[in-house]
């Protein structure tokens, strides 16, 4: 299996790339948020990848960081989600949006990518939660679990997303779960 592409950028022509390695082309698909950061034509670039055999094509992704990568890997583990779809949705959102509308449970905002139905976001919001977490994209920049444990109380106690968020922001760093959640309720209350 490929893991890595190190060489020289020879062509861009979205969503393929193609990495001159010692003299071999590698063709390979990105999502867009890593074909924006590419650097220009005839520079050195280097890529995470994942190869893909099929009965009629061997494709190689590629990932400018190791979260994307593995996110993507997440979102191909779920059955109707193919390497097609995956990079779709990686090229649609960030992985900490990803990781995000996951963790808020918003179908909305899956279907917003091309070829993501009401169906498959709810198979992805089923499928994804608790696998996309901290060390993939952190939601809402929270910094620890103790303040994603706190989000989910929030919101399951009927508090909207905006608000959950402002009480979020007001807590101090490394507060615990307990607290958190009193001193959130507390600056709602207000």
């Amino acid at each position: 299996m490929i893991g890595k592409l190190t060489g020289t950028l020879s062509d861009k022509n979205p969503p393929q790339v193609m990495v001159d390695c010692g003299g071999v082309g590698y063709e390979v698909q990105v999502p867009m948020g890593t074909f924006y950061n590419l650097p220009a034509l005839g520079e050195k670039v280097s890529l995470l990848t994942h190869f893909v055999v099929r009965e009629d094509a061997q494709i190689l992704y590629g990932f400018g960081s190791p979260q994307e990568r593995a996110a993507f890997r997440e979102l191909i583990k779920i059955s109707g989600v193919g390497p097609r779809t995956a990079l779709s949705v990686l090229s649609g959102m960030s992985v900490a949006d990803l990781a995000q509308t996951i963790t808020l449970q918003e179908p909305g905002r899956l279907t917003k990518v091309p070829g993501i139905g009401a169906k498959t976001a709810q198979r992805l919001l089923l499928e994804l939660k608790g696998k996309l977490g901290a060390d993939i994209g952190a939601p809402l920049g929270a910094a620890s679990g103790a303040q994603s444990d706190i989000l989910q109380a929030l919101l399951a106690l009927g508090y909207n997303d905006k608000e959950a968020a402002l009480a979020l922001k007001a807590l101090p760093p490394d507060v615990g779960v307990s607290d958190g959640i009193k001193l959130a309720l507390k600056a709602l209350a207000r």
